[in-house]
């Protein structure tokens, strides 16, 4: 098992670049990366068949550390250029990390329409309720009355929830997990990598430096206690009554559902329209639809 570890380690990282990481230490982000890469470890997929694309912010920091195809992309735009890889190069399993003001403020537009497109990529979204590496302003996940640096006297806003949104704009696999349970977190970003269509893992994560600083969770292990303490399974999440779950929130698998995915959709269409072009005597056209399956 240690000789397993060290080995997933020595091959899904780049450690003659990039290392030590510039995260603050206790950060949950370094518990993320190591089940971001023995997920996809455990799935036997080329490395040079995987690409990561992050955005802006100390989550987009990630695609640095792991030793495949990486871009690190501009704020809210990860899955802009997720999106495109997809679509060139169908066969590449791709991924997005994210933080939740990355992938929910200024990425928020594209969050919900990757999600109904159901396009197979697959978004992992580090939820510390906080801008990290921008001082520690409020997000759309901050919840209401904490303090951040823009809400010193409490946050009047309501925040939202990633991993609900998610299922309402149509994602086939939605999942939330904590860096406190980690067996369970490898498995929520092994399912969601292996779904077709698109996933949305959301991470409860710790930014004990300014989220946890003003909210009476500067330690880091008092955060993981608090992790431990508040996140409820589905199931058992179902059935508490809503007074019950003030304040806690469900982890484990929320969506799982089979429906047509875009690139096959896309695909369809490429069919149909090469079909015509040969009917019509069309340059080209009896040939385009197996030139389209080449690429893929």
């Amino acid at each position: 098992m240690v000789e397993h570890a060290a080995k997933v380690r020595h091959d899904f990282l780049r450690h003659d670049m990039n290392f030590p990481h510039v995260w603050c230490p206790g950060c949950g982000l370094g518990i993320v990366l190591g089940s971001l890469i023995r997920a996809t470890s455990s799935l036997n997929i080329p490395q040079d068949d995987l690409v990561l694309a992050s955005g802006i912010g100390c989550t987009g920091r990630m695609s640095a550390y792991v030793d495949f195809n990486t871009l690190h992309t501009t704020h809210g735009r990860a899955l802009t250029f997720a999106t495109g890889i997809k679509l060139a190069k169908p066969n590449l399993t791709v991924m997005t990390v994210m933080g939740d003001g990355d992938a929910t403020a200024i990425g928020g537009n594209h969050f919900i329409h990757a999600a109904r497109r159901n396009l197979n990529i697959t978004a992992i979204i580090v939820n510390n309720m906080i801008y990290g590496m921008t001082g520690g302003q409020y997000s759309p996940t901050t919840p209401y009355g904490s303090k951040a640096t823009t809400a010193p006297y409490g946050h009047v806003e309501q925040a939202f929830s990633i991993a609900e949104l998610a299922v309402a704009a149509g994602a086939s696999y939605v999942a939330r997990g904590t860096v406190h349970h980690v067996p369970q977190l490898d498995g929520l970003i092994k399912g969601g990598i292996q779904k077709k269509g698109f996933s949305v893992i959301e991470i409860m994560s710790n930014c004990h430096t300014y989220y946890g600083r003003q909210n009476g969770l500067s330690d880091p292990v008092e955060y993981q206690k608090y992790f431990k303490k508040n996140a409820v399974s589905v199931k058992k999440a179902a059935e508490m009554s809503a007074a019950e779950m003030e304040g806690k929130f469900s982890i484990g698998v929320l969506a799982d559902i089979e429906q047509p995915a875009y690139v096959e959709e896309y695909q369809h269409i490429r069919d149909n329209a090469c079909k015509e072009m040969a009917e019509k005597g069309e340059k080209k056209g009896g040939d385009c639809a197996q030139e389209r399956r080449d690429e893929m």
